[in-house]
């Protein structure tokens, strides 16, 4: 365990479910984990006891990745798991893949469609409709211009980002067609305890995570995660975008909650030490912008600030997300008059201090 890991609780130590199992976490919320085709290999997917007009059974935060094997997991869990309860309503906390891939295959199994079983908020169900229909702009192809405008110009790099496939649409193969729009601090019953929604950006659009405080829980999705920071990216879909600076407000939204809440993240174990967690992430997001900052006393691009920011060697798909941060880290500097954004004769953006 590293030394910021050692600065929060683990209340179930290293228990993990196996995929298809449960673990409970709090009387009527159980924990399933699902396998992942990425260096970052599971998502925890949350299971809480519900009702739903007159009808008891389940609702879902999350659905994991369209893979065979998450189906697999899946059946498991509803046919075994759920000892016969039916499924009742699916959450989503954003658009990425490993959070609604199965988010349609599980809408077919809800009972009681009178109303949308799929719960997001408009900018994730519009993003990720957007995505699965691989419109330009949130396609593969987009970002191929958009990183060579930002020094995206050796063979080999180009080679390695064209040869990684646009993944949404087979990880997502059915977003609902319909929804039930979660807002910024709206309350939703789920079963017995009641869920305060709280809306994040910088990480996707509008992020929903959800906090009970009859069980002082909070779902916290991608938003803050125990041992890694989530990844914040400028896209070709908003080249001018400023997503740090989004995240790094949207972590104030946190502030309120009690330091002893049991935050039940997406990646990683459910841990204790909220404001503890909050305070690493600013920390790490410090650092991470002093250095970038130091490299830009001569005129770098995004490209230039990726070994400064990634030391180690990385696929074709954690190139894309680290080019995006760095990107991201710069844009942050620029917004905030820190450094000059220039246009080269080469058709390069290129950043230096002011």
């Amino acid at each position: 365990m590293n030394p910021l890991e050692a600065q929060l609780a683990y209340p179930f130590g290293d228990t993990i479910p196996a995929p298809g199992t449960l673990q409970a976490v709090a009387p009527g919320l159980a924990w399933i984990r699902m396998p992942l085709p990425f260096a970052l290999d599971h998502i925890n997917l949350w299971l809480l006891q519900d009702e739903q007009d007159g009808q008891g059974g389940w609702s879902v935060v999350d659905s994991g990745a369209g893979t065979d094997a998450t189906r697999a997991a899946w059946e498991t869990v509803l046919t075994e798991g759920l000892q016969g309860a039916p499924l009742l309503r699916v959450f989503a906390t954003h658009c990425h893949p490993d959070h609604v891939g199965l988010s349609g295959w599980l809408g077919k199994r809800v009972v009681g469609t009178a109303h949308a079983p799929f719960w997001t908020t408009a900018g994730e169900f519009a993003f990720a409709r957007m995505m699965a229909a691989a419109l330009p702009g949130v396609d593969g192809p987009s970002a191929i211009p958009h990183f060579e405008r930002h020094g995206l110009v050796d063979a080999a790099m180009l080679e390695q980002m064209r040869s990684r496939k646009n993944y949404y649409p087979s990880l997502v193969p059915a977003v609902p067609e319909a929804y039930t729009r979660l807002q910024d601090g709206d309350r939703v019953r789920i079963g017995a305890a009641h869920w305060r929604v709280i809306t994040g950006f910088g990480h996707s659009p509008e992020h929903a995570s959800l906090y009970s405080e009859e069980l002082n829980i909070l779902i916290s999705g991608d938003m803050v995660l125990p041992r890694i920071s989530t990844n914040v990216s400028v896209f070709a879909v908003e080249p001018e975008g400023n997503p740090l600076q989004l995240y790094l407000d949207s972590l104030k939204k946190f502030t309120d909650l009690p330091e002893d809440t049991l935050v039940l993240p997406s990646h990683g174990k459910p841990f204790r030490g909220l404001h503890t967690r909050i305070q690493q992430l600013h920390d790490h997001h410090a650092a991470r912008l002093a250095e970038v900052l130091s490299a830009c006393r001569e005129p770098k691009s995004a490209v230039d600030i990726v070994p400064v920011m990634f030391r180690r060697q990385l696929d074709a798909h954690q190139l894309s997300f680290a080019l995006g941060e760095a990107l991201a880290h710069l844009h942050q500097l620029w917004h905030n008059g820190l450094l000059l954004r220039t246009l080269g004769a080469d058709g390069i953006i290129r950043f230096q201090i002011l």
